[in-house]
């Protein structure tokens, strides 16, 4: 339970920072010889991002699924629903499929092509583990960018 708290406050934090950051770059914009950047907020059902990464012992691809998104130049933060697949060897007899589908939670952030991003999976509670959410380490590419 101590972890998920963590984690929540984590990305709670970082979304904050964020935030203010964006807050921050539009107060100053006008002492700047750059033309002025707007921000958009909007909600979407798929924003073009693929990724792949590290969690939990395996790796997981995906794509952002629905959304809430803001954009600011060629910056785009996004947290999401991740539609994925989990790559793990089990190690365990009888075993399980090395393929699984699962859905993630996370926040992605991409710079005109690029996208890095943290997502948040959880794993059920089973007979010898307690459920608990892990948080993995994405990199990606913003396809509809091209």
């Amino acid at each position: 339970m101590k972890k998920a708290t963590y984690i929540f406050n984590f990305i709670l934090g970082l979304l904050c920072l964020i935030v203010s950051g964006v807050t921050y770059g539009q107060a100053t914009k006008e002492f700047t010889d750059e033309a002025p950047k707007t921000t958009k907020v909007r909600i979407s059902a798929y924003d073009g991002i693929v990724a792949i990464g590290y969690v939990d012992g395996g790796g997981f691809s995906n794509f952002t699924g629905p959304n809430i998104n803001m954009t600011y130049g060629h910056s785009k933060f996004i947290l999401s629903a991740l539609p994925s697949l989990r790559y793990k060897r089990d190690n365990s007899e009888p075993r399980n499929s090395f393929v699984t589908p699962n859905l993630g939670i996370g926040f992605t952030y991409s710079y005109k092509l690029f996208a890095i991003q943290l997502p948040l999976y959880y794993n059920a509670k089973t007979a010898s583990e307690n459920g608990q959410w892990h948080i993995g380490l994405g990199l990606g590419m913003r396809l509809n960018y091209l």
